[in-house]
């Protein structure tokens, strides 16, 4: 058998995930028929996988980790999964974002996709409790800047970036009371919120305490609530509640979302964007997000 050469490992590996997550379990042997590869490839993904801490192998094939509601992986390791959805879904996302408008972004893989995206976006202000994200707009400042000195061209109109403070996360978030102290007196026209999990019954989710605390924080000070999040989150509940589906204003997912799951999530989001496709029937194009009525945000 002569391996699919097409797919890369993070797209296997985002693939047999999406296959644990959906049926509970999946075999060796199924993978190497589904996926074109060897049975060696398969052993090396899931090995991989298993170190990464997002799956668990079992004798001839892998399950989802067990107590799931409490395990949060490392952002290495979710950095890996589902990149082409993240990047559509982050695409999508920056086109909400308002020139001059003031803005905050939760910590999570996706929210950090979708900063890249926000970099040519001008004069925001972005609040964050991501390490990972404030990276993104310092290193652009800094190679703007050196730019500049070598008579290239300057970014015009960066980011104004604030970290808040607070106890690191295994996702390079701060949270705690430093960080919740500091995002309570401010006021942000929206909120780019990633997530561990959402479901109807749950609502947004975390397996962390804090972190469930600071989100909270996070969407009682923005005037709009975007969730953006892969399909893979879809049924995924976490240790601790934050938000409802009522306290979202719209949901940007990718493509692999079942026509079910958008129906259930119409229900209670007024907003629907599934990225990466041909727009479906009743997914109208949003909005521009957290225009500030006076041109600028109160922050």
């Amino acid at each position: 058998m002569s391996e699919n050469q097409n797919l890369l490992a993070e797209q296997r590996r985002a693939m047999i995930l999406d296959e644990v997550m959906r049926r509970g379990g999946v075999r060796v042997n199924e993978l190497t028929r589904k996926l074109n590869v060897s049975d060696m490839t398969v052993r090396r993904d899931l090995d991989a996988m298993a170190r990464q801490g997002v799956i668990e192998k079992v004798h001839g094939g892998a399950v989802p980790v067990v107590e799931a509601s409490t395990h949060e992986p490392g952002f290495e390791a979710k950095s890996s999964l589902e990149l082409s959805a993240k990047d559509d879904i982050a695409r999508a996302a920056a086109a909400m974002a308002v020139p001059g408008s003031a803005i905050a972004l939760s910590g999570g893989t996706t929210t950090y996709a979708l900063a890249h995206h926000l970099l040519d976006v001008p004069d925001l202000t972005v609040v964050t409790n991501s390490v990972r994200v404030a990276d993104v707009f310092h290193s652009a400042q800094r190679t703007s800047s050196g730019g500049a000195d070598r008579g290239g061209a300057d970014r015009g109109g960066a980011a104004t970036v604030v970290l808040t403070g607070g106890v690191r996360t295994p996702s390079d978030s701060l949270v705690g009371p430093v960080a919740d102290q500091a995002i309570r007196s401010l006021h942000f026209d929206v909120l780019f919120l990633g997530v561990h999990g959402i479901s109807v019954e749950a609502g947004l989710s975390t397996p962390n305490l804090a972190e469930a605390e600071t989100n909270r924080r996070f969407v009682q000070a923005a005037r709009r609530v975007v969730v953006v999040a892969d399909h893979t989150k879809w049924g995924t509940v976490g240790l601790s509640s934050f938000a409802s589906l009522e306290d979202v204003d719209t949901f940007v997912t990718d493509t692999g979302l079942s026509d079910e799951m958008r129906a259930e999530i119409a229900e209670h989001v007024p907003g629907l964007v599934v990225a990466g496709g041909p727009e479906q029937p009743g997914e109208a194009a949003e909005e521009p997000a957290g225009e500030p009525a006076d041109g600028r945000a109160d922050i």
